[in-house]
């Protein structure tokens, strides 16, 4: 390992260019970056701002497609960008290792995942025999907090749920004991309480072995939980650096306080303060001067024509903004107060689900005799949506959010009980119900490169449902699909693109505008803001808020993001492994009583005001009990010992009406969330 006298790694003064149609495209701009020894860089910035290029230097990586004009990517002492690939080789995965974003693409799938991480060991030479390899396999498995490391060992990653196929990636980078670890959106993806397990996990590992980290992400709360020191980038430049601690109480750039101020946070009642980000980063619109100029509600005409540098302002404080002492934060970041919203419960019901259990598979003519069945994924849930309202669930990977939106949308019908829309019993499948059913019903997809054709103009994709469920002339689609896209603020003139030709943010609002031109009297939203950078979501964000406001239209909105959830929902269900927990309105769901699931979940939210991830704390993902009456038996902090393993918890009413099921009392539970 590096001296601690200097840093473990060090970019000076890179400038990197991309091959884009015939010329280049300048993606960084005279970077320079040092990470010390044992000390943990936080990296953030939106999409396209060159957060993974830069991380990418740092393992002596770059596209086919770039070249490096100036600069050097500096490793204990040593330019990367000059060695060649076998002197790489031995270095990658050795001294310096990648946690890569998505651990489903990065494990072989054909691989058992001992096998994977004893090639690593035995690709660099690590352990001079078969048995140590064994042993270290089992050793960075249990260091990394997975049980049973012998039988890990032995599972291919399918075995595995995504937070612990994480942590096998993490096992895998740790393997060889680098001395720096590069993590690219390690926990993009993952529920509140995986995340918060990874997040533990590497505090600890760094508390253990003191190795460097480069953390890359756009969660700006992952940030202030787990570095020390905090760089911001805005189209290939870094505009401010400085410890977290300063850039979250006092920041300084324009940019900084725009992130800061597009994040709801769960403290505020899941408002956003402050001046949030306009606009969306275009690397085709960039001034010659500061890159932030089209967006920045500070900015002067010079600003346009003067190219900014970091300029030192405090102690390790450096901030890329002329302006930057006429913006005060503790002034601007209050410009803008807290949106209030006026309370508002459901109306008259538009779907209520009666004693629904769901299950996977279908059920075949001798399961009964042979004693088989599939499992159940949902047990007994009953809920009321009432029209214009926005209801949310929440809970972790795994809980039945999505399954239940599958049944509400006829893709899975139910085992026990039914559902009703609109006082009608709702057909099980969607191959049973009519067009019009149909129509009334929308799903929003997570992921809006899946869900468009990429096959398929943008005007084909939403010309789709016009003509199957709306009896409209041929010569009035061209204004239909002018007024949807009007109405998810896509300019008219995008219809002729292809999915690909569109940013994250804009394929979303595209699927949108495809569920919103059918009429629909229903939204299912799935996890539709869980892989939009922090802008892109805001602005979704917004224009979902503004659907709320401005239309009749209700939505059943599945999030693991509780902050997004308190600024957008009117109620909450909180599910744990198909079990309904907590019902009620979104301010007393997110206010003593809870249900120690609910607060666990809150407990786990990444925080500004959370500044120091605690590493002693109990493992949050601990196994609950099977066959136990209650469902969160071996993860409750406040069991009641047997009486919870034996009988069926009840539900109970606050004075609120807040619905809890829980042996606590209500009163019990509030005096537990406060610690008395």
């Amino acid at each position: 390992m590096s001296s601690s006298s200097g840093p473990v790694a060090r970019l000076e003064g890179v400038r990197l260019d991309y091959r884009h149609r015939d010329g280049w495209l300048r993606v960084l701009q005279d970077v320079s970056l040092d990470i010390s020894p044992g000390e943990v860089v936080g990296l953030v910035g939106e999409s396209g701002c060159g957060k993974s290029t830069l991380s990418g230097l740092l393992l002596g990586y770059r596209h086919p497609s770039a070249r490096v004009t100036n600069g050097r990517a500096m490793f204990e002492g040593t330019d990367l960008l000059k060695l060649d690939r076998e002197t790489l080789d031995r270095i990658r995965g050795r001294r310096v290792a990648l946690i890569p974003q998505n651990p489903t693409t990065s494990l072989n799938p054909s691989m058992r995942v001992g096998d994977q991480i004893a090639e690593v060991l035995r690709f660099h030479g690590v352990t001079p025999s078969g048995p140590a390899t064994t042993k270290r396999v089992h050793e960075v498995l249990e260091s990394v907090s997975l049980a049973d490391p012998s039988r890990t060992a032995r599972r291919f990653p399918h075995q595995l749920s995504g937070g612990q196929q994480q942590r096998v990636t993490i096992a895998m980078a740790l393997a060889c004991n680098p001395s720096l670890l590069v993590l690219d959106e390690p926990t993009t993806g993952l529920d509140v309480t995986t995340q918060d397990q990874i997040l533990r996990l590497l505090a600890n590992l760094r508390a253990l072995h003191g190795m460097a980290m480069l953390y890359v992400t756009h969660d700006l709360g992952v940030v202030a939980q787990i570095a020390d020191r905090v760089c911001v980038m805005y189209a290939g430049h870094v505009v401010e650096t400085a410890s977290k601690t300063v850039v979250f109480d006092r920041p300084r750039h324009p940019y900084t306080q725009g992130l800061i101020a597009s994040i709801p946070r769960i403290a505020e009642g899941g408002a956003r303060t402050g001046l949030p980000l306009k606009g969306l980063l275009r690397r085709s619109e960039l001034p010659r001067g500061c890159p932030f100029f089209p967006r920045c509600d500070f900015s002067r005409p010079s600003c346009g024509d003067t190219p900014q540098r970091l300029e030192t302002i405090g102690d390790e404080h450096q901030v890329a903004c002329q302006r930057w002492k006429d913006i005060n934060p503790d002034v601007d970041s209050t410009r803008v107060p807290p949106q209030v919203r006026p309370e508002s419960g459901p109306n008259e019901t538009l779907l209520s689900l009666e004693h629904v259990s769901l299950r996977y598979g279908r059920r075949g003519p001798f399961d009964k005799l042979l004693g088989v069945s599939a499992p159940t994924v949902v047990h007994d849930v009953s809920l009321t949506i009432g029209r214009g309202e926005v209801f949310a669930l929440v809970g972790e990977s795994g809980s039945g959010k999505s399954t239940i939106a599958n049944a509400i949308s006829g893709l899975l019908a139910p085992f026990t009980g039914q559902l009703r829309f609109c006082d009608d019993v709702l057909p099980g499948t969607v191959e049973e119900r009519s067009a019009n059913l149909k129509r009334r019903i929308q799903y929003i997809f997570q992921n809006p490169d899946a869900s468009l054709n990429p096959r398929a103009r943008v005007r084909s994709s939403l010309a789709r449902p016009i003509t199957k469920f709306l009896s409209v002339a041929s010569s009035e689609v061209g204004a239909r699909i002018a007024t949807a896209l009007g109405e998810v603020r896509i300019p008219e003139n995008y219809a002729v693109r292809y999915p690909d030709q569109l940013s994250g943010g804009e394929r979303q609002r595209v699927a949108l505008a495809r569920a919103l031109i059918a009429r629909p009297d229903l939204l299912l939203c799935d996890e539709v803001l869980s892989s939009l950078d922090v802008s892109v979501q805001a602005s979704i964000l917004g224009l979902l808020e503004a659907l709320k406001h401005d239309t009749a239209v209700t939505m059943l909105f599945i999030s693991h993001d509780l902050a997004v959830v308190r600024s957008l929902a009117d109620r909450v269900a909180v599910l744990f492994q198909g079990h309904l927990c907590e019902v009620g309105d979104k301010n007393l769901v997110f206010a003593p009583p809870f249900h120690p699931y609910t607060h666990s979940l809150l407990q786990a939210v990444p925080d500004f005001g959370k500044r120091a991830r605690s590493i002693d704390a109990p493992e949050v993902g601990a196994s609950p009990q099977a066959g136990a009456a209650c469902a969160f038996v071996g993860r409750c902090p406040w069991q009641l010992g047997n009486r919870c393993v034996e009988e069926p918890p009840p539900w109970r009413t606050s004075r609120a009406g807040l619905r809890i099921r829980c042996h606590h009392e209500p009163k019990d539970l509030e005096r537990l969330a406060n610690g008395e």
